[in-house]
């Protein structure tokens, strides 16, 4: 029984070898069959790579590899591994609890929990250790894998920032994560390995000794993998180069994942390499030409300015180019298949101006089942991802739009909603637009018509023009730039056919 009243079966840490010691025979083994994988060609390759783990004689002499129970170390705090109430049932928490005396439970009562890979402190109350630290590791599946190998590293980090900001000397670490939440020994040894020893590397200059206390089986994944995280000269670090796994985490030891970090493009949003920015880009020439240094100030000043009137023209049609590249971003972003297998909105050919002609049938949207989130892509920028449009300046390209089939009356009655979102898209069409066509037009889209334009979208009214036969329609598009659907050519030749011969006789 020492002074402080510990029973003697309580483990001095101060008398177990550390890492950089000879420990036995197996630990000589180890070394041999080490040296015996050698491949001489591979290490001469080597040589001229820096290990991202070199040999530290300082580090490696804090480190002690023991097989045993950590509730019996006499450090100054030990860990324990729990669930999130901190009541789960495990070789090492029950030993923790056994060794302490019923003091720790009501303690823990305390607490009220632990999420997972945080970390909390108790008194060690009857263990020789004086605090005993409580996290509380993932469960382990494949499919969350990236999440399980975070929490984990939360575990250690937090464990060992506890023991920087309480200046603890020593701390003696079990297995984190037990067999009951299925994580992969081996997995989770590389991760407290490397935690471990960035830490020391950035933080532990306070800190004398850390401990890993394992069991039977857990000792030979140990001793495999420590080689590589602390090895114990520049021959180990070589050897131990190669088998290194891919993700050895950040400069914390953190597990890195690509598809979070940031990504800068030099040009967001300019998608295409072509001669329309070379006025944008003499313009902002002096400003310089990393996209941080192309931007104007605070948002909400410039679009007051734009609301006020003050924006200068130069600064307005910057403005509009943004607002042109970012639609354009998410126009070809979106599936637009679904459309396209409709035949229900395409772009054809140019009428006698040479404007983009866009058709509408009607009778082919399914206004009952319409996405209507997928109406959204029915912005200026549709025409341009299928083709059409001023590549050098979008926002001079002039638009035509022929509706086909009597369609808006079908709107009106059954899809007021969608009518909403087609005005919407109307009012981003409207300095665009030259001519909006509507064939066949009964007495009900006329005058839903007058209303839509009178009410919805003001401005549109010259622009609008019913036409009764195709006939008509040919003296603004020539028959060859338009796509007619079969049936409206039948429906036309059926109604208007008394017309023509009425035309022809009286010539």
């Amino acid at each position: 029984m020492d002074p402080l009243g510990a029973r003697s079966q309580f483990v001095e840490v101060q008398n177990l070898p550390t890492w950089d010691q000879p420990q036995g025979v197996q630990d000589e083994v180890d070394g041999e069959n080490l040296l015996m994988e050698e491949d001489d060609q591979l290490t001469n390759q080597l040589n001229s790579f820096e290990s991202p783990f070199p040999f530290r004689q300082d580090i490696n002499s804090k480190i002690v590899l023991f097989n045993g129970d950590v509730a019996l170390l006499n450090c100054t705090a030990i860990v324990n591994t729990s669930n999130e109430t901190l009541t789960d049932k495990n070789p090492v928490s029950d030993s923790i609890h056994r060794n302490s005396g019923p003091e720790l439970r009501d303690e823990l009562l305390k607490l009220k929990g632990c999420r997972t890979g945080e970390a909390k402190m108790t008194e060690g109350f009857n263990l020789a250790a004086r605090f005993i630290i409580h996290t509380v590791g993932p469960k382990y599946k494949a499919k969350y894998r990236t999440a399980a190998e975070s929490s984990l590293y939360s575990c250690y980090r937090n464990v060992m920032q506890l023991a920087k900001e309480h200046a603890m000397a020593s701390v003696g670490f079990c297995v984190v994560s037990t067999v009951k939440r299925a994580y992969p020994l081996e997995d989770a040894t590389h991760i407290a390995l490397r935690t471990i020893r960035r830490f020391l590397e950035n933080h532990g200059e306070n800190i004398e000794m850390v401990v890993f206390a394992v069991s039977g089986v857990e000792e030979p994944v140990y001793r495999k993998l420590m080689p590589l995280y602390y090895p114990r000269s520049k021959k180990e670090e070589r050897i131990g180069l190669p088998l290194l796994p891919a993700n050895i985490g950040n400069s914390e030891g953190e597990p890195v994942v690509p598809e979070r970090q940031i990504r800068i493009a030099e040009k967001p949003g300019n998608l295409e390499d072509d001669s329309g920015d070379d006025s944008l880009e003499s313009d902002l020439g002096l400003v310089g030409s990393h996209a941080f240094a192309r931007m104007e100030g605070d948002v909400d000043k410039q679009r007051k300015l734009i609301l006020q009137g003050q924006m200068s023209e130069a600064a307005q049609q910057k403005q509009h180019q943004r607002n042109y590249n970012r639609w354009l971003c998410r126009a070809r972003a979106e599936d637009l298949s679904d459309i396209a297998a409709l035949k229900a909105l395409y772009q054809t050919g140019v009428d006698l101006c040479g404007r983009t002609v866009m058709v509408v049938v009607g009778r082919n949207i399914p206004v009952t089942l319409i996405d209507m989130e997928k109406q959204k892509s029915l912005s200026p920028c549709s025409k341009v991802k299928t083709g059409g449009g001023d590549r050098n300046n979008p926002f001079k390209a002039k638009l035509t739009i022929c509706v086909i089939s009597n369609w808006l009356d079908v709107l009106i009655m059954f899809q007021k909603p969608f009518l909403a979102r087609f005005s919407f898209c109307v009012f981003r069409f409207k300095k665009n637009l030259r001519a909006f066509y509507f064939i066949h037009p009964t007495f009900r889209s006329k005058v839903s018509t007058w209303f839509f334009t009178t009410f919805s979208v003001s401005g549109l009214k010259e622009k609008v023009h019913h036409i009764e036969n195709l006939q008509q329609l040919f003296t603004c598009i020539l028959p060859e730039q338009i796509d007619i659907p079969p049936f409206v050519l039948e429906y036309d030749t059926r109604v208007n056919n008394p017309y023509y011969t009425a035309q022809s006789s009286g010539l």
